[in-house]
């Protein structure tokens, strides 16, 4: 095997229990998103752009749709025979083995693979987050820097603070201090759980780290506070574009949107020069017909629309008919909408059926709640679904 400058691990174990029912047969990296989709595809294109050909998948939770959705990474161009993109779910030896405890520990159980490639350099990336990046700018800045690690970082509002690490850095941004979740912040620089590290320099902290029982397993509590009581090399990488953590119900929902905005758009996924890809097989044509009303909305391959859509994202295969209303909504994978349905900002899983006049996102609030129909569910005729419910638990 021949050895690599980078190998890239993604970490696509997580269960993703804040998206519910939309996580209840899947790992999270591969839910749907944006019509043609699975968070999974943003990490794997972005490697693909930044020429980066050597990628580690790290799977645990119900990883049966997310490995034969990667297969050999050809659709990433990630099936070189040289390295190229493998799945790496957790496997016994004969020293035991267990399932992933925690992110640290992913890239620990896999140090013999990373091993094959001696890499100088690993980097560490969450697969369920939405953006385009260059890894290669991280990558260059990193050994510009004489980093031994670099954490990408993105400024965000200071009241949402809470829900990240956030790092604090002196002027020539090496990290002086970590917060992880504050309660009263001392930076809005957040960490986005992209890394890069110095591959000697990680493994060593990686096997002291599986030596202590008091460990998380964690690179945000445990690798990156104690190399930073370590006085090591650790800077920031600040990144500018759109990332979204697409983790909760209101963040997916908002990622969608994001996409229909018309000027300026947060993520254009009609860049020819950082293309995003995806497996998908081929579809029909999409029909509209003379009766729909379609606007402001993103429509996949293979839907029918007789019916109102408006300001949505119909994923392929859906079927909406006459005098239906969809609007502010995220339809997944081959949903039948009957006659007469009105759906209001909600997410509807796949292969769901909603049957004649019933009404999803019911309710007088101004600011609506979002409403989640978990995969597989039939809404009977009529049947009203109250705004913020979730159905399928």
């Amino acid at each position: 095997m021949s050895s690599k400058e980078v190998v890239t691990m993604l970490l696509a174990g997580g269960k993703g229990t804040r998206l519910g029912v939309l996580t209840k047969n899947i790992a999270k990296p591969a839910v749907p998103f944006g019509a043609e989709y699975r968070l999974i595809d943003f990490p794997l294109s972005n490697c693909m752009n930044s020429g980066l050909d050597t990628v580690g998948v790290l799977t645990q939770y119900e990883p049966l749709v997310l490995n034969s959705y990667i297969g050999n990474g050809s659709s990433w161009d990630l099936d070189s025979r040289d390295g190229g993109v493998t799945v790496l779910p957790p496997y016994l030896s004969d020293s035991g083995g267990r399932w992933y405890q925690g992110t640290a520990d992913a890239v620990f159980q896999n140090i013999q693979y990373i091993d094959l490639y001696d890499p100088d350099y690993v980097l560490v990336l969450s697969g369920d987050h939405i953006y385009k990046m260059d890894y290669s700018l991280m990558i260059e800045e990193h050994k510009e820097k004489g980093a031994e690690a670099s954490i990408a970082v993105r400024e965000v509002p200071w009241e949402e603070t809470y829900r990240f690490g956030v790092m604090i850095t002196d002027e020539e941004d090496r990290i002086k201090d970590f917060q992880e979740k504050p309660d009263e912040a001392r930076s809005n620089l957040a960490s986005m759980g992209i890394y890069v590290f110095n591959w000697p320099l990680l493994r060593d902290y990686l096997e002291a780290d599986a030596a202590d029982p008091e460990s998380d397993r964690d690179f945000g509590k445990n690798i990156i506070p104690t190399m930073l009581e370590d006085q090591r090399q650790l800077y920031t990488y600040q990144f500018s574009g759109y990332w979204k953590d697409v983790g909760t119900i209101k963040s997916y929902w908002q990622g969608h949107m994001d996409l229909l905005r018309e000027e300026g758009k947060s993520l254009d996924l009609y860049d020819r020069d950082w293309v995003i890809c995806s497996v998908n097989p081929n579809r029909p044509p999409q029909y509209v017909a003379e009766t729909a009303e379609v606007s402001n909305s993103i429509i996949n391959k293979g839907t029918r629309i007789r019916g109102s859509v408006k300001n949505s994202v119909l994923f392929y295969g859906s079927e909406v008919a006459r005098n239906a209303v969809i609007k502010d909504s995220v339809l997944m994978p081959n949903v039948s909408v009957g006659e007469g349905v009105h759906i209001n900002k909600a997410i509807i899983g796949q292969n769901s059926v909603i049957e004649r006049d019933a009404l999803i996102g019911s309710g007088e609030d101004e600011e609506l709640e979002v409403t989640v129909i978990g995969e597989g569910e039939r809404i009977e005729d009529g049947e009203e679904i109250e705004h913020g419910s979730a159905i399928g638990i």
